[in-house]
């Protein structure tokens, strides 16, 4: 499989760094497998002949024509951690060049991935419309915002429809190589991930911090400081709504355009939250946690934990 990766001004080191080490241990492992899969050809190509890292570093690249007919052109995220300062570069006239080659491959149905913040730009390009994407969790409310034709799962850490692949947070670039990888060999990605010591992510959720992304709209930061206040009584999105001073159907509303979910759920990320610090920094009973957080059986917020954060009240406490 020939893969160009597209390496951008600005490119976020670790990202580049993570996707090449991958799938360079992949290839040197997969001569162990007894049906090895085929091995990657990767070509690094660039709008210029040296393209500097976001750290500073210089990366000698290939031209953009090499990713012309390549079988998938993987795009890692640029290191810009400024929202608006992100938007603003990858919907310029500097990212046209970028979006332009996307816009191209996705019409070959060449298939495309990207992580972190490169969610960002294939959605510029207009690839994502009508598909699901992740991002890194923090940028989601954004992503949610200006990309409205995207259906965004935040909590997922890779996502791939219809040939286009992404993946979380900037580090998720670890998680999506290795997805590549276990397209075409689960075998080999397992054997990937042992020996680099890689455990296996699934989710974001566990790393959300809940009271981040309310903060960016002041009705559903208004509801997040009611609710951490009313965790250990029965919720009320009527009374909750009335408390914040608007209707329970614009609660309803707004809560799902910037979050992407119900009042109901996110109270129980909140709890989910609240529950996760409370086994790590004490010695309270799952039992005495359950009704802080408001569940009056223990076994609510133990499948909660499962379901929402992959792991046991007995593994936060070990940790």
């Amino acid at each position: 499989m020939r893969v160009c990766v597209l390496v951008l001004d600005g490119v976020f080191d670790s990202g580049l760094a993570a996707v090449l080490d991958i799938l360079r241990c992949a290839n040197e492992l997969r001569r162990r497998l007894p049906q090895p899969p085929p091995a990657w050809e990767v070509v690094l190509v660039g709008f210029s002949t040296t393209v500097r890292t976001g750290a500073g570093l210089a990366v000698t690249t290939e031209p953009v024509s090499h990713a012309e007919d390549c079988d998938l052109l993987l795009i890692p995220a640029v290191a810009e951690l400024r929202p608006e300062q992100l938007v603003a570069h990858l919907s310029g006239p500097d990212s046209a060049p970028a979006r332009q080659l996307i816009v191209r491959a996705r019409a070959r149905r060449t298939p495309i991935a990207s992580a972190c913040a490169g969610t960002f730009l294939l959605a510029e390009s207009g690839v994502l419309d009508g598909l699901s994407a992740t991002t890194t969790w923090w940028l989601a409310p954004l992503f949610r915002r200006r990309y409205p034709q995207v259906t965004l799962d935040q909590n997922r850490m890779v996502t791939s429809s219809d040939g286009v692949t992404t993946a979380g947070a900037a580090f998720g670039h670890v998680d999506l190589a290795l997805a590549l990888v276990r397209r075409s060999s689960p075998a080999l990605s397992d054997l990937v991930a042992n020996y680099l010591v890689i455990d296996e992510r699934p989710s974001q959720a566990a790393h959300t911090m809940t009271g981040a992304l309310a903060a960016s709209d002041p009705t559903v930061a208004a509801f997040e400081r009611w609710a951490r206040s009313h965790l250990h009584e029965p919720l009320s999105v009527r009374d909750a709504a009335r408390a914040v001073g608007v209707s329970e159907r614009t609660l309803q509303r707004t809560t799902r355009a910037v979050l992407g979910t119900s009042p109901v759920r996110f109270v129980q990320d909140l709890r989910v939250e609240q529950a996760t610090h409370l086994l790590r920094s004490t010695d309270h009973s799952i039992e005495a946690i359950a009704r802080r957080v408001g569940y009056e059986n223990a076994n609510t917020l133990r499948i909660l934990l499962r379901d929402r954060t992959g792991s046991t009240a007995r593994q936060y406490r070990r940790n």
